[in-house]
């Protein structure tokens, strides 16, 4: 009866028989959810406490003691759906935790296996299904589908339908089929190499996505992988990190969190105890500290059916191959445009009787005319016309996989493939100074006590009352933990480096006990506890004291700004004294000298305030800021790391500037630059090198761009002052790389041109805006050579075949014009193409990056990809490879006494062999000693020696393959000593001098703006991932 009622409510018509079928199949499925949906709002509703049924699941219990007490559906539901109402039926975080079988202090069982793989059972590993991998099946389909293949394939497909039905089946087949392998052979080595690089850049992307995670199992803390993270653990979350699954918040300090990539919302998410204890995978932690219990992982949580649907796309087009694109489409539209008149005038020859044959008499016969030779005169010109398409992409790809490899092994982990190229052309390298240059590795060095210094072996001197005082400072303003396994072992402490020097000092020296400390007050939660700002840099929080039931206000952070809050201090006897303005400034020149010796200044203040302070105007409770009692100053000294200067120094030297961007105070900045070698001795804050934030932001923008050439140091600088600082350079026409490791970092690697990640304790958000992972600064000279290393080697690659390209078109127009055989028809074009496009590349694109690449300064955005010297070198060689041929062609055999079999292959011979010649040319642009460092490059030496073996084998003993004919010692002299020429004539071109502005000024027309870097480069972000906005 309902499905009667349900046909007419929606307009039934007596359909056809497959439209009836559908109806039904409709009408059921409506039904039967109707029917579930009347189910689940009229059913009692029941406990969550216990096993909860899903529509698609039927749990039967057989073993209680080993299994959980919560579904996994269930806990999916929970936190993916937000539903406070069903979390509180569990009965709140801790009922999870105890349905979970774990703590929320000493986390899970580690060391019982069993009790790992159960919970990888019962809900699953922290892993998500991959797309399925690319084979090498379609990577030779992409290699077929090339217009430029298919183009030959149709001509291979032509050449053998007319030479069988002009020279028969048993002869005519030959040249067709010769060129279906040759196109076989050289689409299959590019396919292989595509393929190698998309499982290299695979392994890559694996060991980028092996995130590190801090876990408590067994009450110690650890450090695994993101993907054995299981149900029921307990992970610590502080500023950068991301979430490594759905979970539920256990404690934290202002917590914020940037759900962007799930929710595609900007603004940030507070999570909390009472409104929002949800915690989503792949979000990230933008402020605050915390532990969360994990309830859902891998493919039970939306990131990862997220994740397992996006398919990596490892043939990212780069922008250099963007522009080779452009160069090569351009050049193949000239030499096309050039070829269509050819053939043009080659037809209209033939076809009016203007061709005569070898006997004198017109070619043109009705009845009997031969095609083959017009069909190969086509295909010879076609094909070299468009040879240069298939070299450069391969070049780049065999460039850009080798050098990816290389700098794994140097410690640079390349993250998107246009960092590789662009770091050829940086021209300024902004660095954070904290772990970056220093080793991050901060202990405490001086700690003043009123206007005197308290020596290090004399902290126990210090007044009882100011200790504690100090004590409580230290153990609650701050969101890390001190955990001790047993009486024997170390302190362990998780947090940042400055907040465990400052620890470990007072656990150490002043015997702190922070579980007694924390036990003995109460922190006032609501509105209670300001975090770290890296704006204000400073953090507070406010306690009760349980004894007495006193609220105290305690500061802690930039030794200058805590000081300008305090209007008294405690001096060395542990008096109370009021802070003159005679006695700050005798406070200021200790925090100066403190920093002249590059310590980190960090100041302590406290006061005692009264419940009716606690609310402002507005009745909002609210950290007091003014009138505090000043507790102490310290100094945290963190030494640079070794090897900093030298890396410094090489940046320099190659012409690339160096400027450090840091939070600290101009005076520890600028030790910090001198030491490192940034700044020098003359430079300081008087000649602009050397400034501060606030003073850069607040110039007009005009203003800026006039000084951020000379500013070296940019101290007690704000995210955004970075942030500016790239944007000016950029907008000068730099070209510039940025150094971070910090959430607060992330806008300006995302900025820059390319965002250089410090690898060691860098941040995830800050990994995620970034393009190169590295292991310290020291690595920065190393990436830049090898940036340098692909741009320098396309340009050879460039060089090396234009030159090839442009004689063999020339000859074989010519030729045709002129009525006369075409001498490079397609097989022996064909071959060319392969030792060019693939052994050629191969030889040029493994040359190692030598100290020469770092003596040129970079080569910025409008250099043009192909420079004067470069134009120098291949024009004086294509004219005299050009000239060798033309001569043979023309005049071989009133010279030489050559027939036409003799003198092709005499060509052909000749102007391989001078390409492997100029091989040797092109491995030095500039330089005229094209052999030094040769003979460490064994697989450029052992290519030279396969491509000769090669080409004898194609010359005298591939005979009918190749159409060749045999040459005797003295021709094959010939032909080696004619290709040797091109050594001296390389030498004697270098000595002539070039210009350094472009001879052609492709700006002038957008149209061709094909050989500037600098095009590419200004749209370069149109090809970079996206990533989050934290800003």
């Amino acid at each position: 009866m309902a499905c009667c009622i349900l046909h007419k409510d929606l307009g039934y018509v007596e359909p056809n028989t497959n439209k009836r079928k559908w109806h039904s199949a409709f009408v059921a499925i409506y039904c039967s959810r109707a029917f579930l949906s009347h189910f689940r709002t009229t059913a009692p509703k029941q406990s969550y406490n216990k096993i909860s049924p899903s529509p698609s699941h039927t749990i039967v219990n057989v073993k209680p003691e080993n299994s959980f007490e919560i579904h996994p559906t269930s806990l999916v539901e929970l936190v993916q759906d937000k539903n406070l109402l069903q979390l509180e039926d569990f009965g709140g975080v801790a009922g999870v935790v105890k349905a979970l079988k774990t703590d929320a202090e000493l986390g899970i069982q580690s060391d019982d296996k069993e009790n790992i793989a159960r919970r990888h059972k019962e809900f699953g590993s922290n892993t998500y299904r991959k797309p399925l991998t690319k084979n090498l099946i379609h990577f030779v389909w992409q290699a077929f589908k090339d217009l430029t293949i298919i183009i030959l394939l149709g001509c291979a497909a032509l050449s053998l339908g007319f030479g069988m039905k002009v020279q028969g089946a048993k002869q005519g087949w030959i040249d067709g089929v010769s060129i279906f392998v040759t196109v076989f052979l050289v689409t299959g080595v590019s396919a292989i190499s595509n393929y190698k690089q998309n499982n290299q850049f695979d392994k890559l992307l694996k060991i980028s996505n092996n995130i590190q995670v801090n876990v408590v199992r067994e009450g110690l803390f650890q450090q695994i992988s993101i993907f054995e993270i299981v149900v029921g653990d307990i992970v610590c979350l502080k500023m950068g990190d991301q979430v490594p699954a759905d979970g539920l918040l256990l404690e934290g300090h202002s917590l914020h969190i940037d759900e962007s990539s799930m929710t595609g919302e900007s603004d940030q998410v507070e999570v909390n105890h009472n409104q929002n204890p949800f915690l989503l995978s792949g979000t990230k932690v933008v402020d605050g500290n915390s532990r969360m219990l994990v309830t859902s992982v891998g493919m039970n949580t939306t990131w990862g059916q997220m994740m397992s649907q996006i398919s990596h796309d490892s043939n990212e087009e780069t922008p250099l191959q963007a522009q080779l694109e452009r160069l090569t489409s351009s050049i193949n539209k000239i030499g096309l445009t050039g070829t269509f008149l050819v053939i043009v005038v080659l037809f209209v020859r033939y076809f009016t009787g203007n061709t005569e044959d070898d006997n004198g008499n017109r070619e043109f016969n009705r009845s009997t005319t031969k095609s083959d030779k017009v069909v190969n005169t086509v295909i010879a010109i076609i094909r070299s016309a468009v040879t240069i398409q298939d070299g450069l992409p391969l070049a780049l790809t065999l460039v850009l996989g080798y050098s990816m490899k290389r700098m794994v092994v140097d410690n640079a982990m390349v993250r998107k493939l246009s960092a590789c190229e662009t770091m050829g052309s940086v021209t300024t390298v902004c660095t954070d100074r904290t772990g970056t240059l220093t080793m991050n590795q901060m202990r405490v060095t001086e700690f003043w006590l009123g206007d005197e210094s308290v020596a290090e072996d004399s902290y126990s001197t210090i007044v009882p009352y100011v200790a504690e005082l100090v004590r409580e400072g230290i153990a609650l303003n701050t969101t890390a933990s001190i955990y001790k396994p047993n009486l024997g072992s170390e302190f362990e402490i998780s947090c940042t480096p400055t907040e465990k020097a400052i620890l470990s000092w007072a656990v150490l020296e002043l015997n702190m006990d922070m579980e007694k400390v924390t036990r003995n007050c109460t922190i006032i939660r609501v509105e209670g506890v300001e975090a770290f700002d890296f704006r204000k840099k400073r953090s507070g929080v406010l306690m009760k004291r349980k004894a007495d039931n006193t609220i105290w206000v305690h500061w802690k952070g930039a030794a200058e700004m805590i000081l300008a809050m305090c209007s008294s201090y405690f001096d060395a006897s542990g008096i109370i004294k009021d802070l003159g303005k005679n006695q700050k400034t005798k406070f200021e020149k200790i925090i100066q000298g403190m920093a002249a010796n590059g310590f980190r200044c960090i100041g302590f203040a406290h006061k005692q305030v009264k419940t009716e302070e606690l609310e402002d105007s507005e009745g909002h409770e609210t950290l007091k800021k003014d009138g505090l009692i000043l507790l102490g100053l310290m100094g945290i000294s963190d030494p640079c790391r070794p090897g900093v200067k030298k890396a410094v120094e090489a940046c320099q030297y190659s012409g690339v500037s160096v400027k450090m961007i840091t939070g600290d105070n101009v005076f520890t900045a600028k030790a910090t630059a001198t030491e490192c070698g940034i700044l020098k001795s003359d430079q300081d804050m008087s000649s602009g090198a050397v400034i501060e934030g606030v003073e850069f932001r607040n110039y007009t923008p005009e203003k800026r761009l006039e000084t951020v050439d000379k500013i070296c140091v940019l101290a007690r600088s704000s995210p955004f002052d970075k942030l500016l600082m790239v944007q000016c350079l950029k907008q000068k026409g730099h070209v510039v790389a940025v150094t971070g490791d910090g959430t607060s970092d992330a806008p300006a690697l995302k900025e820059a041109d390319v965002g250089l990640f410090m690898g060691i304790q860098g941040t995830e958000v800050a990994k995620e805006c970034s393009d190169i992972v590295i292991e310290s600064f020291t690595s920065v000279p190393t990436v830049l050579r090898w940036g340098r290393f692909v741009y320098n080697n396309i340009q050879k690659f460039i060089q090396y075949q234009l030159t090839a390209n442009l004689s063999a078109l020339v000859v074989n127009i010519v030729a045709a014009i002129s009525d006369k055989e075409v001498p490079l028809t397609a097989l022996p074009l064909l071959w060319m193409n392969l030792v060019m496009d693939t052994l050629g590349a191969l030889a040029l694109a493994t040359e190692l990056p030598t100290n020469e690449l770092m003596e040129n300064p970079p080569v910025g955005r409008t250099e043009p990809l192909i420079t004067n010297t470069m134009w120098r070198n291949l024009l004086s060689q294509a004219f005299y490879q050009t000239a060798v041929m033309l001569t043979f062609q023309f005049k071989g055999e009133t010279i030489f006494g050559l027939n036409d079999k003799v003198r092709d292959t005499l060509i052909f011979n000749t102007f391989i062999l001078c390409q492997v010649f100029n091989e040797f040319n092109a491995r030095k642009l500039e330089k005229k000693n094209v052999f030094k460092g040769i003979h460490r490059n064994k697989l450029f030496l052992g290519i030279i020696a396969i491509t000769i073996v090669l080409q004898a084998l194609m010359v005298e003993s591939l005979k009918r393959f190749a159409d060749t004919e045999r040459l005797n010692w003295a021709e094959w002299g010939a032909c080696v000593g004619l290709a040797a020429v091109s050594w001296p004539i390389d030498w004697v071109v270098k000595c002539i001098p070039v210009p350094g502005k472009p001879v052609f000024s492709y700006t002038s027309n957008k149209a061709l703006k094909i050989f500037e870097l600098g095009e590419f480069r200004v749209r370069e972000n149109s090809f970079r991932t996206p990533h989050v906005d934290i800003c």
